[in-house]
């Protein structure tokens, strides 16, 4: 009788750091209120910069965030558990839409909200 103590690999297996940051975003984005649209920033109708957020210096906390979110995410791929249990072609599609998915993600919500009353 064979015994197989192989454990079946999880669903979620390399996107957990990618959902938990992307709820993180939204819950953020939900308490700091950013301005999202352009004719309610402060200096709409002049020229120079202003910020999305009550407090300007979020424009640059948003980024290194963001930064560190995708880090994380690489990180996590590099884990051995993430590969546990399967393929390389499933492993490397896996670790690939992971990335994309927070790449995306994070240049969207950047530019988005960072850049709006710039």
């Amino acid at each position: 009788m064979m015994v197989e103590d192989r454990q079946r690999p999880a669903r979620l297996s390399g996107f957990r750091v990618c959902l938990l940051g992307g709820a993180f975003f939204l819950a953020l984005l939900a308490v700091l209120q950013p301005i999202t649209r352009y004719e309610d920033c402060p200096n709409y109708g002049g020229n120079g910069n202003a910020s999305a957020f009550a407090n300007p210096a979020w424009d640059f906390y948003l980024m290194v965030l963001l930064f560190g979110w995708l880090v994380l995410v690489v990180l996590e791929q590099t884990l051995s558990i993430t590969r546990r249990g399967r393929g390389r072609a499933d492993f490397a599609l896996r670790a690939a839409g992971a990335i994309t998915l927070t790449t995306i993600a994070s240049c969207g919500l950047f530019v988005n909200v960072a850049v709006l009353c710039h």
